[in-house]
């Protein structure tokens, strides 16, 4: 089962890349992750749409052969990160040839404070959906990150069985919309 992951994070210190580098031993076997770096894509644009950039086209080219996509993402100002937004956008263009229509998708994130990236991941589920990706809502981890990792950054072990069963339900998800 291949899931193509996008992290909303670029900043090298990101605490939702370091999140996924912990959650991904959690996943089920059967699960193979593969991240794509959404910021070598540059800003989208209609006038690039009909002759995609070659990383662009490689991107889209990532999303069809994978099973699944995972979105592990921050929140910026209520919203997703703009860097997210250009990949999902990406993905959709141009009009007819978008790689989302019946794609499972699964979408979490962390924040720095109580509320976990809330805003984003629902920012991001909504536009995936709108866009007819196979949106799994439920669970939902909204994760405040510094309240839950020890002194050394790891997440605590209450954390890692939520996390996996998260994955077991995303897993199903994807046997079931397959």
């Amino acid at each position: 089962m291949k899931v193509l992951t996008l992290i909303g994070g670029i900043s090298k210190n990101s605490i939702n890349k370091n999140l996924f580098a912990q959650i991904k031993p959690l996943a089920p076997k059967e699960m193979e992750f593969e991240a794509f770096d959404i910021s070598t894509l540059p800003y989208f644009s209609l006038d690039v749409e009909n002759n995609m950039p070659e990383v662009a086209a490689a991107f889209k080219d990532k999303i069809s052969k994978a099973d699944a996509v995972l979105i592990v993402t921050p929140e910026y100002n209520r919203s997703m990160p703009g860097v997210l937004k250009n990949a999902i956008d990406y993905a959709s263009r141009p009009y007819g040839k978008s790689v989302w229509p019946r794609k499972p998708a699964g979408v979490l994130g962390a924040g720095a404070g109580g509320v976990g990236a809330f805003g984003s991941q629902k920012h991001a589920k909504d536009t995936l959906s709108y866009l007819g990706a196979l949106v799994m809502w439920q669970p939902e981890i909204y994760f405040n990150y510094p309240a839950n990792v020890n002194e050394k950054g790891e997440l605590a072990e209450a954390s890692k069985k939520y996390f996996a069963g998260y994955f077991e339900a995303f897993k199903s998800w994807i046997e079931k919309n397959k």
